[in-house]
């Protein structure tokens, strides 16, 4: 069967149903493909010899009977989930030789249900970027180029690497985390579907921790159906995770109908900003004007608080980083920095920190840190844990007024250079995070869905936000919306 890796999720999964194809053969397929793709440096661990054996069980399970929808399927792993036996390192050299002695819950019902894992995938370091900058293991490539232009893109960040690796069929998908955007912002960049679910909704158990209160794990697939069976697969309630929800989960791709007639959707006036460009503005009309022709209802909202979210999420992120990153001090695990003589806990403390922690890392953990201490702990993160309840109750009262779900863009621009916001100030690289971090401050579900090309040939995408626990409804809004844009383009290979 030729083009084994240009499948989705549910093509694959009925190819290997029908005996078209078997998991072996469609692994061994992507694991040529990762061989060839070096040039995009989005596998760092390759996990061969595991995919194969899982490849080789996942057959048994399918000629049995007994196949779950993710069975023989080959994905791949972000770097931040911790896999048993093989290096998990949040692309930090500080967790370099890490190889955990137990699996993320996650990854664990991924396997459970069959899937395969090809490798783990680059990311920014402890997800701490988005732009793929500030991973140990070096930036990843964007699979897609401007026109005829060679420069090199960013994938977005900082699931970059699990988004490259999609969008380059170097995997039918992969797991990705969401802790401001992670998930949306990369799918956005890559021209590829990524829903961040409602908190809790995913177990964070062994996904090593940026921000605790803000980080979900999510998939990133080549399409809304295929987000719908692996979102499936890696929700459970887990009682090793304080903040998992004792839920059901439901069968997300029987929900998938393309029905929104009588649905509300609505826009919010804040997130036209200032400078926003016209293809963006365009792009968000358009899928306005999408959604209205499948029958939903389209109503101007307004989300008062949107204009401090940003503030908000840059003083609650890095304080929690700061309390989490403070684990690793080079006496338990990882990277230990070589010692003088003389030199006692506090100078190894300081040596492998220093060492072992990229720039952007030590900055946030420098923010986090100020702002928890005595002097700032009211100015700074209490203020800010008060707007977060603000903009939470903006999104509670525009639900309780009826609306379904919120159409906003993405990101606020198509994919830029590596490279090209080096010298900016940092703040420039955060407002790439501006329309998705209110998300996760109220703990809602977000989906990114591929809508469009901008005038150099990139993928641009719009982003839908739903109810909490309603992620069904939402993916089956997504699914119109992706029926209605009919986006299909793939970058051309150049890898």
């Amino acid at each position: 069967m030729s083009d084994l890796t240009k499948m989705t999720l549910a093509g694959a999964r009925d190819a290997l149903r029908s005996g078209e194809t078997t998991s072996v053969e469609l692994t061994e397929t992507f694991l040529k493909e990762i061989e060839g793709a070096d040039a995009l440096n989005a596998f760092v661990h390759h996990t061969p010899e595991i995919a194969i054996e899982q490849a080789k069980s996942a057959d048994e399970r399918i000629a049995g009977g007994d196949a779950p929808a993710m069975c023989g399927l080959p994905i791949g792993i972000k770097d931040l989930f911790c896999t048993k036996g093989v290096p998990s390192q949040a692309a930090s050299a500080i967790l370099n030789g890490f190889k955990p002695e137990y699996e993320s819950t996650v990854s664990q019902n991924l396997f459970d249900a069959g899937a395969v894992m090809l490798g783990k995938l680059n990311m920014d370091e402890f997800a701490m970027g988005s732009s793929n900058e500030t991973s140990v293991y070096g930036n990843v490539v964007n699979p897609w180029r401007r026109g005829n232009d060679d420069t090199d893109l960013t994938p977005g960040g900082s699931s970059g690497g699990s988004a490259s690796a999609v969008a380059a069929d170097l995997c039918l998908a992969a797991t990705g985390t969401d802790t401001g955007g992670s998930i949306r912002q990369p799918a956005a960049f890559t021209g590829i579907t990524g829903i961040k679910p409602t908190y809790g909704r995913c177990s964070r158990w062994g996904t090593i921790a940026f921000a605790s209160s803000l980080d979900q794990a999510g998939p990133m697939t080549k399409d809304v159906r295929d987000a719908a069976i692996m979102l499936e697969a890696m929700c459970s309630y887990d009682e090793k995770d304080s903040t998992s929800a004792d839920l059901p989960v439901p069968n997300f791709e029987a929900m998938l109908t393309g029905d929104i007639k009588g649905k509300t959707i609505g826009i919010p006036k804040e997130y036209r900003m200032d400078g926003m460009p016209d293809e963006i503005e365009k792009l968000w009309a358009d899928g306005t004007a999408m959604l209205k022709d499948a029958g939903a209802k389209i109503v101007d909202i307004s989300l008062p608080h949107t204009q401090y979210a940003l503030p908000a999420y840059y003083v609650i992120a890095p304080a929690e980083a700061s309390s989490n990153l403070a684990r690793y001090d080079g006496v338990r695990y990882g990277h230990r920095a070589t010692l003088e003589a003389g030199d006692g806990i506090t100078e190894m403390y300081e040596k492998t920190r220093a060492e072992g922690f990229g720039p952007e890392v030590q900055r946030r953990v420098m923010i986090g840190t100020y702002v928890l201490s005595a002097g700032f702990y009211d100015a700074y993160y209490n203020r800010a844990r008060r707007v977060r309840a603000l903009i939470k109750k903006d999104f509670d009262d525009v639900f309780a007024a009826g609306v379904d779900a919120i159409l906003t863009p993405a990101t606020p621009s198509s994919a830029f250079g590596i490279g090209e916001m080096k010298d900016a100030d940092p703040v420039q690289m955060y407002m790439n995070d501006v329309f998705t971090v209110t998300v996760n401050l109220a703990g809602l579900p977000g989906i990114a869905v591929p809508t469009g090309l901008d005038s150099k040939g990139l993928p641009l995408a719009l982003q839908l936000i739903g109810k909490p626990w309603e992620e069904g409804d939402l993916l089956n809004t997504a699914y119109a919306l992706e029926q209605a844009a009919g986006f299909v383009a793939k970058p051309a290979k150049w890898w």
